[in-house]
Order: structure tokens, then C-alpha cells, then sequence
């Protein structure tokens, strides 16, 4: 899933936990990010604001990243060129499209929004043939909307992460644990570092029960 390269940017072991494990959990951030993505994930609906079209949760694949998802927003611009550009069944003349991003809080000390955002400008031109050369984060917390030029080192960069996701999908193996700062804001923390002080050890509990049970 496109949605992942995030989550491995973030932490290769919270990936791998998600997308080989299959494990997830709740908390704060994460339910109030499916709050604000509600109404992004409608894929019937459809807005014209003036000259500009929104389309929301549009499904896009990509084979040289070999990724697939939907896009919160594709935004639609007129121009009177071809070049670079879409048509739409339903709005006629020439588009160029520009995905839209949302996020719950602000913009991050890595570029983990930055690769997710260039992930879906790379599916878009490669579905359409086209060429597109930034895109938008809009993040919720500050009510900021960034432009993010999708330069050659951000491509290059995007393209090495999902190189590395399809390796580690491949082998099967999570990555080990590493503790850091960013880790408390983890949903996945207590089952990636469960505190292993305040609980026994499953081979001491074995241990302990299979004794009492043969004494």
C-alpha cells in the first residue's frame, strides 16, 4: 500500500508490524486522523471551487515503485495546453492535477510526508503520461497548506524507500526493535517495547506454572 511508505520512513519495524504482522492499535493521533480523512475518502464526491476541481480518494498504482493506494485530494487547474496535462470526462478542456494531502498535525522533522506526497505524484504521472512537479500537504493543526516541489533528489529518495519496503516484504522478517523519542507517540508501542520490568518473563511464567503444576 502507497500509505505505508510513511509508516516506513517513520520506523521500518512499525511498517513491517502493520503490513507483515498485520498488527495494529489505536490511540489518539491515529483516531483523529481517521476523523479528518472522513470526508477526504469520499470517492463520489466531487468539488468545483471557482476554476479549480477537487477530486477526493482517487484510486492511482505505480509499477516502478510498484505501490498502489488513493490520494486524499486531486486537485484540478485549467490550462489552455495539452502539455502536462488530463482530461475529465465530466469537466471538459485540459487539467493539470496536483495531489493534496492531509495531515492531523504539523509538518515533521523528517520527510516522511514529503516521500508520501512524491509517491503519489509519481503514480499519477505514470498513469497519465505526464509530468507533474509539486504537490500539497495540508496540515490540520496549524491550518497550513505547504507546497512541496517534487525535485529529482525527493524522487530518487522515494524511489530508495520503497526499494528497501519490497525487501523487507519479501524476506518476511521485522526489523529489530530501536527505541527513540518518537516512539511514545507510537500506537504499536506496548506491543513493539512491552515493559518488560513491571512484567514477568514468559519463560519465568512457564517456568513457574509448570513447577507448580508437576509439584
Amino acid at each position: 500500500m502507497l500509505s505505508g511508505i510513511q509508516h516506513f520512513v517513520y520506523c521500518p519495524r512499525q511498517w513491517a508490524l502493520i503490513h507483515i504482522e498485520q498488527v495494529w492499535e489505536e490511540n489518539r493521533f491515529t483516531a483523529e486522523g481517521q476523523i479528518l480523512h472522513k470526508q477526504a475518502d469520499d470517492p463520489f464526491y466531487r468539488q468545483k471551487n471557482g476554476e479549480f476541481v477537487s477530486l477526493r480518494s482517487v484510486a492511482i498504482s505505480s509499477k516502478a515503485l510498484g505501490l498502489y493506494g488513493f490520494t486524499d485530494v486531486v486537485e484540478l487547474r485549467p490550462s489552455d495546453k495539452p502539455e502536462n496535462c488530463i482530461v475529465h470526462p465530466s469537466y471538459p478542456g485540459y487539467w493539470k492535477p496536483y495531489p493534496v494531502e492531509y495531515k492531523r498535525g504539523h509538518s515533521k522533522p523528517d520527510e516522511r510526508d514529503e516521500v508520501q506526497l512524491a509517491a503519489q505524484v509519481v503514480c499519477l504521472e505514470e498513469m497519465h503520461g505526464i509530468r507533474i512537479d509539486c504537490g500539497y500537504l495540508f496540515y490540520w493543526e496549524t491550518r497550513r497548506r505547504d507546497e512541496v516541489v517534487v525535485d529529482e533528489r525527493l524522487r530518487h529518495l522515494t524511489q530508495e524507500y520503497a526499494n528497501e519496503m519490497h525487501k523487507v516484504y519479501n524476506t518476511g522478517v521485522v526489523p529489530k526493535a530501536v527505541k527513540t523519542r518518537k516512539c511514545s507517540n507510537c500506537s504499536l508501542f506496548d506491543i513493539c517495547l512491552p515493559d518488560t520490568k513491571s512484567k514477568p518473563l514468559a519463560s519465568n511464567y512457564l517456568k513457574k506454572n509448570l513447577y507448580e503444576e508437576t509439584s
